[in-house]
């Protein structure tokens, strides 16, 4: 059995971080390194799914609800306007393996932000 990933930890209290959302099946938190204003987290709670395209294949409706709460924290906290991103792979700057999606917001008016 492998060790749970870091956002598991996090949803059981083992490592603390600013969570913003807890649903039934997704949770948010603020980024560590934050790469905008708001730059947020949105996490299914099960680690069934390493990367977005597994999550679109297996559960199309998490992967709406992670959508779902994007929008839900980019109205609280970035006027409605936002990036979401989801990094798929390690050459594509993926470093956790359980998928998740970043939602950035308030970003400078030009400036591109990505990984």
């Amino acid at each position: 059995m492998s060790e749970p990933s870091i956002f598991t930890r996090i949803l059981r209290g083992e490592i603390p971080a600013e969570i913003l959302v807890d649903d039934e099946r997704v949770f948010a938190i603020r980024d560590i390194n934050p790469q905008a204003p708001l730059h947020a987290l949105v996490i299914p709670k099960t680690e069934e799914y390493r990367d977005v395209t597994e999550l679109a294949a297996g559960d199309p409706a998490l992967l709406a609800e992670i959508v779902t709460v994007a929008k839900r924290i980019a109205e609280e906290h970035a006027n409605g306007e936002y990036r979401l991103i989801f990094n798929n792979g390690a050459s594509a700057a993926q470093s956790v393996f359980h998928v998740h999606a970043h939602v950035l917001g308030n970003i400078e008016e030009n400036k591109l932000v990505g990984f």
